[in-house]
């Protein structure tokens, strides 16, 4: 008979891979704000961030986006119970960093809170997954 080798993640796993669907789906709908340059996202930024962002090389723009498509993989593979999350974690954070690093390189400081936290949430969510497989909860 088939044994498990995975075990029954607590009730906070469930909260915390929700969460991690919800901030980054939420990134993906940044992206796309930026991207198609909504009457939302022109009127969330003050003009002088606008101008900041339009002159952002295209790169970063990419960036942003295999940041966030690749963080909502990784959310449905932490919902799935599947190890690949990690990987999936690993790459969003690498793009992560190559997106808000280029920002705080060059001074653009103006949402200095937001960039700080996004790094962080990168971290949180890697060290997360790698702490599911850690605990055998992913298979």
């Amino acid at each position: 008979m088939y044994k498990s080798t995975t075990s029954k993640p607590p009730f906070w796993y469930w909260i915390v891979s929700a969460i991690a669907l919800i901030w980054n789906a939420l990134g993906v709908d940044g992206y796309f704000s930026q991207v198609y340059n909504t009457e939302r996202y022109q009127n969330s930024f003050s003009a002088e961030d606008l101008e900041l962002a339009s002159s952002m090389p295209s790169w970063t723009t990419g960036a942003f986006a295999i940041a966030v498509f690749t963080g909502v993989i990784a959310a449905f593979g932490l919902l799935l119970r599947k190890k690949w999350a990690t990987l999936f974690w690993i790459i969003s954070l690498i793009a992560v960093i190559l997106q808000m690093g280029y920002a705080l390189i060059n001074g653009y400081v103006s949402h200095m809170v937001m960039t700080i936290m996004i790094i962080v949430f990168a971290f949180l969510f890697l060290w997360f997954s790698k702490h599911a497989q850690l605990k055998n909860w992913l298979a």
